[in-house]
């Protein structure tokens, strides 16, 4: 058992899960405004070879881990969080105008199940203010935009907000993720149905063409699609030419949860993340790629703690991988650990 998980974990759960990450945070942006800590961060969590390099989508990747949206929601921290050694960083969702989001509390964690529940909502300080805010930022780590739309803008609208939250930070991130798989949203999954779904797409797709240099547009999923459901998001990727997919967001299920059935439902709605989703993430990543015989890269996520899980989700055919609940429960040597474990597979030169 590491430090984090004998001292540093147990102390952090004391607390409120939404104002301890916030506090950890902050903490850690003042430490990383001390002359010499960020190399010295870089020298403990950073795991440099040429082996973990990837080229996903035109990118290149100095390693195939990465840190999922809902972390840095406004693109505050991507400074400091490159110097645990993050291949890339996602922030986000993004939406047009700054929404609080919904009541506190809104996050929850489930420690018996290694797992989280949040409802966040989009909080957000909208597309304007993030674009300031990576504007400013100093270091070269690939950074994604995963936008959304405001809980108060119509489905039948929500095209405008995100093409409002695309062209804001189109200068400022290397790739876009078009959310509308969030279960904190009301009404947002029912973009996810075919029609719709093509529309936000294909109209994006024509924008990004517009622009002097095109960037990558991924689709984010959710893991409570049917195959049938699995089968149009192919067929959607294809005929849009989207870039890729992100599997997979969090989960409403709350089936196969050790906790107290009396907790879970007190905590009430929202998307699960972490441990639960490790089997169903997998199963989506490797249904995808076979079905669609690798046509589009996959970004694998959900309920990755170990080296041997983002391994999982890289044989079964993801691209790259993103961490966000193994982050918070594993900490922040866990990018060292998988990075560690996948050179291992690698045969050296």
């Amino acid at each position: 058992m590491s430090f984090y998980k004998n001292l540093v974990f147990p102390y952090l759960t004391k607390y409120d899960a939404e104002k301890i990450h916030y506090t950890v945070m902050n903490t850690l942006k003042f430490a990383c405004s001390i002359p010499f800590m960020p190399a010295i961060l870089r020298l403990i969590f950073e795991k440099k070879d040429a082996r973990l390099e990837r080229k996903v989508f035109g990118l290149r990747f100095k390693n195939p881990v990465g840190l999922a949206a809902g972390f840095d929601k406004n693109g505050i921290w991507t400074d400091e969080l490159s110097n645990l050694g993050f291949g890339f960083i996602e922030i986000g969702t993004v939406t047009p105008k700054p929404q609080s989001g919904n009541d506190k509390p809104r996050l929850f964690r489930l420690k018996p199940d290694r797992a989280l529940i949040n409802r966040m909502g989009f909080n957000n300080e909208g597309s304007m203010a993030a674009a300031n805010n990576l504007r400013k930022r100093k270091t070269k780590v690939i950074v994604g935009g995963n936008i959304g739309k405001n809980k108060v803008t119509e489905n039948d609208e929500a095209i405008y907000d995100y093409l409002k939250a695309f062209n804001d930070l189109y200068p400022y991130v290397d790739y876009f993720v078009v959310n509308v798989s969030s279960p904190n949203t009301p009404g947002l999954r029912d973009l996810q149905e075919k029609e719709p779904l093509k529309y936000i797409l294909k109209v994006l797709e024509r924008d990004n063409g517009r622009k002097s240099k095109p960037k990558p547009i991924l689709l984010k999923i959710a893991p409570d699609l049917t195959n049938e459901q699995l089968d149009d998001v192919i067929e959607i990727v294809k005929e849009t030419r989207t870039a890729g997919v992100i599997a997979t967001n969090t989960t409403i299920s709350r089936e196969g949860l050790v906790s107290d059935k009396e907790t879970v439902t007190e905590i009430g709605a929202g998307g699960l993340s972490g441990k639960p989703l490790t089997d169903r993430s997998t199963e989506v990543i490797r249904y995808l790629s076979e079905k669609s015989n690798k046509a589009f890269p996959i970004i694998g996520v959900g309920g990755i703690y170990s080296a041997q899980d983002a391994i999982d989700k890289l044989n079964a055919g993801a691209s790259l991988v993103q961490v966000y609940s193994g982050f918070i429960y594993e900490g922040p040597s866990i990018v060292k650990e998988i990075c560690n474990g996948i050179l291992k597979e690698i045969p050296k030169k």
